[in-house]
């Protein structure tokens, strides 16, 4: 039954209808899509294109600023890190050596005031021998006894001495006197006497008095 209703469909209608709405009927405006932008669209369009050249470039200095900062806290630790492991190094490297030192110091201190306590008691034990008190009964005793005191006061001192450089009163060794300056040859013939002048001409002029000697020899020998 359709087949009868054909002859009144309009043909021209339905082929406008089946045209894309995209593509714009003939003589008809271009759509949206199609028609070139206006100067008032163009205008707007770059502004907006200005605008986000503008926030990505504050992004970008953002992050250099972020960046340049975090390099600054990296080479801080590094610095850091170096430096603590370098003076931990040093420090316990002292430590060590200032312990060793100052043990030596107060062992040497602890034995220089056993010695000063030894040497101010022999002084004691000497300065309190009396000759005077001595009689003929207990000379021999007494004597005894002082050289007994004073073979100890002097076993003290020399164990001291080995001990303690200080008292032995050594010096440190001083530069021999400069040699006095060579004089010149005025100086030097002044302190000569007439002997050793002529030696020292007979020494200068028996090379050429043999010489001379030859010369004759050889011409009496050609006469």
């Amino acid at each position: 039954m359709s087949s009868d209703f054909d002859e009144f469909v309009d043909s021209d209608f339905q082929s406008l209808r089946k045209t894309p709405a995209s593509q714009p009927a003939l003589g008809g405006l271009p759509s949206d899509a199609q028609r070139a932008p206006t100067r008032e669209e163009v205008e707007t369009r770059v502004s907006e294109m200005q605008q986000k050249l503008a926030d990505l470039k504050r992004a970008q200095q953002e992050l250099e600023r972020e960046r340049a900062s975090l390099e600054e806290t990296r080479r801080r630790q590094s610095e850091f890190t170096q430096g603590r492991q370098e003076m931990v190094q040093h420090l316990t490297r002292g430590v060590a050596l200032l312990e060793e030192t100052e043990f030596a110091a107060r062992r040497d201190a602890e034995q220089m005031a056993k010695t000063l306590l030894d040497l101010r008691e022999g002084l004691v034990k000497l300065q309190s021998v009396q000759e005077e008190t001595w009689t003929r009964e207990n000379l021999n005793v007494e004597l005894t006894r002082a050289s007994t005191i004073v073979e100890n006061a002097r076993m003290e001192w020399n164990a001291a001495r080995l001990k303690f450089s200080i008292l032995s009163g050594e010096t440190p060794p001083q530069a021999a006197p400069a040699a006095p300056p060579t004089g010149g040859l005025q100086e030097m013939l002044g302190q000569r006497s007439y002997a050793e002048f002529c030696k020292l001409g007979l020494a200068l002029t028996w090379p050429l008095a043999l010489a001379a000697l030859a010369i004759m020899l050889v011409l009496l020998l050609k006469r």
